[in-house]
Order: C-alpha cells, then sequence, then structure tokens
C-alpha cells in the first residue's frame, strides 16, 4: 500500500500521479504499485513540486508495519530505536525589536480600581 499526499503542488503533477494511483481526496493518492514503479513516482513528485510538499507513506516489513519519506517539510523523520518518528522544530517567538512590552496598569487607575483615591 501506498498514499501520496501533496500540498500546494502544480495540477499537472496530480495528474501524472492518477496514472498509477488513486485520488481518494484532493492532493490525496493511494495505491499499490511495485516498489520500482513508487520510487519513480517518488523521484518524479520530488522533481515537480515546486514550492510544494509532498508526503510519501508505504507499507514495508518492519516493527511499524510502514515507513515514510518528506519533500520540503518542517518536520523530518528521525529513526530512533529502530522507530521512526516525526521531529517538529521547536518554533521560537517572534520578537519585534520596535514594539514595546505592553506595561500593564498605571498606578492611578490601580488607586481608582481600588477606591484607593
Amino acid at each position: 500500500m501506498t498514499v501520496i499526499v501533496l500540498t500546494r503542488c502544480p495540477a499537472g503533477l496530480r495528474g501524472f500521479l492518477t496514472r498509477w494511483l488513486m485520488e481518494i481526496s484532493p492532493g490525496v493518492f493511494i495505491g499499490g504499485p511495485s516498489a520500482r514503479i513508487r520510487e519513480a513516482l517518488w523521484a518524479e513528485v520530488r522533481q515537480y513540486a515546486d514550492t510544494g510538499r509532498a508526503l510519501l507513506v508505504y507499507s514495508t516489513n518492519n516493527e511499524q508495519g510502514f515507513t515514510f519519506e518528506t519533500h520540503d517539510h518542517k518536520w523530518h523523520p528521525i529513526d530512533h530505536e529502530g522507530l521512526t518518528l516525526i521531529r517538529r522544530p521547536k518554533e521560537k517567538p517572534a520578537i519585534s525589536s520596535t514594539a514595546a512590552a505592553p506595561q500593564g496598569w498605571s498606578k492611578a487607575s490601580k488607586r481608582r480600581r481600588y477606591g484607593q483615591l
């Protein structure tokens, strides 16, 4: 079993994949091609994906029963003691040097709020 998921890829690439796989949802292709055909399809996907992203998942004889490959994803597969896991990059908060940090309530508004006029 092979699954290919495309995001923001050209329509021509989707048309190419429908020759070998069935498109069950926009950008989601599934089928059972041989390993040779699967590798050829994945090479075409990587070549013509442009600015889009692609994910390939296929069944294998391992502990998980499947393996996957990514193209232009922020998340990357890593091997951890024989299991393939996804490493998600840690997002850094955007800090603007021009924006001042909020200071909160003024002393006058705090006094007014608590009735200390």
